[in-house]
């Protein structure tokens, strides 16, 4: 994609803004939302050096407060103007919303690490994942895309693959919890299944086309020509980005489960040359972000509820593709309001600190 025509830094100029006493003035854009929450938490338990605070939203959520870390904080307009003394802005809002104010922050003078798909794809706009290629934001122009969840829960355990192996083709299906949709998907599941419990009917729904609870929807985002959706066109356009991996062929699925967090992903990955099952979990034992959970004699792999709440990508089922010799199998979970939003972004924004 063409560059988005943001001003480019000049090479002195510093990752972020920090104060005289080493703080980061922030906002949270979005700060109200699932993720926007969570961002608050991760701020606080990673200890970042976080100066003045701002939340900015949408009018319906402005006069709000919000307790954090022994301030009360008020909720203020999401506009132009609220981002003056601002060092460093953490996106939360919707592609529209992220098109329309993270450039104003950027003339503003913050730096803004954006969770929507708004900019993921410019040729100007680094999309990172700490882990896989970091280094890439020494290279921003003002806006650092964060990836969509599922990209980021499949190539963490795939990327230490890559190394020893050299990836060229991966088939990926997802299993993506009912939060992925937000506040109002986590809602819709819960009420659907405590209707189910009582034994009352359950309402139309709302935030999915189709009833969530005892069924999986196979339809994430809109259908393109070629009959994917464009959740599945995600892995392939933005893995090849983050990987620096230009032809990496991706053939992806995905599907709503009625699981509340986490998202679970059967990944079955092909290198450049062959890669044991041996080389694999060794590869995966000592990769960052990464907690290797393989034990079939126990029945120990990856699940939701192991994983929810947690910054760590689970992988396990790790086995030769029966397939294609050479080839790997293996199964993931993590969460994704967490390593898959949240975390991801905290942790760029350290970056932005070194």
């Amino acid at each position: 994609m063409a560059e988005f025509g943001l001003t480019k830094r000049e090479a002195s100029a510093p990752l972020v803004n920090r104060r005289a006493d080493g703080t980061v003035n922030i906002a949270i854009l979005g700060a109200t939302g699932v993720v926007g929450q969570q961002m608050l938490e991760c701020l606080a338990e990673r200890e970042f050096p976080v100066g003045e605070l701002k939340l900015l939203a949408s009018p319906r959520s402005v006069g709000k407060t919000v307790e954090w870390e022994g301030r009360t904080l008020t909720v203020e307009l999401a506009e132009p103007a609220a981002f003056a003394d601002v060092d460093l802005v953490l996106g939360a809002a919707g592609d529209d919303i992220a098109k329309e104010l993270l450039p104003e922050a950027v003339k503003a003078g913050a730096v803004c690490v954006d969770n929507s798909h708004a900019f993921r794809l410019y040729d100007d706009v680094p999309l990172v994942v700490p882990e896989i290629n970091g280094e890439d934001v020494n290279w921003h122009n003002g806006i650092i895309a964060n990836p969509n969840c599922a990209t980021i829960i499949g190539l963490l355990p795939v990327w230490p693959l890559h190394k020893i192996g050299g990836l060229k083709r991966l088939v990926v299906s997802t299993y993506q919890a009912a939060s992925g949709a937000g506040a109002p998907g986590l809602a819709e599941l819960e009420d659907q299944l405590a209707r189910l419990g009582r034994g009352e009917q359950i309402e139309e729904p709302r935030a999915f086309a189709y009833q969530l609870a005892l069924n999986l929807i196979p339809q994430i985002g809109g259908f393109g020509d070629n009959g994917y959706t464009s959740e599945e066109m995600k892995l392939q356009n933005e893995g090849r980005k983050i990987c620096h991996l230009p032809e990496l062929a991706v053939n992806c699925t995905c599907v709503r489960v009625p699981v509340l967090r986490s998202h679970s992903e059967s990944i079955t990955a092909e290198f450049e040359r062959p890669v044991s099952v041996a080389e694999a979990r060794a590869a995966l034992e000592t990769a960052d972000g990464v907690l290797l959970v393989d034990d079939a004699a126990n029945r120990r792999y990856p699940m939701p509820l192991e994983t929810s709440d947690q910054d760590d990508v689970f992988v396990g089922r790790v086995r030769e593709d029966i397939s294609h010799p050479g080839g790997i199998a293996l199964f993931c979970a993590g969460d994704q309001i967490r390593k898959g939003a949240a975390t991801n972004a905290v942790q760029i924004a350290e970056l932005l600190l070194k």
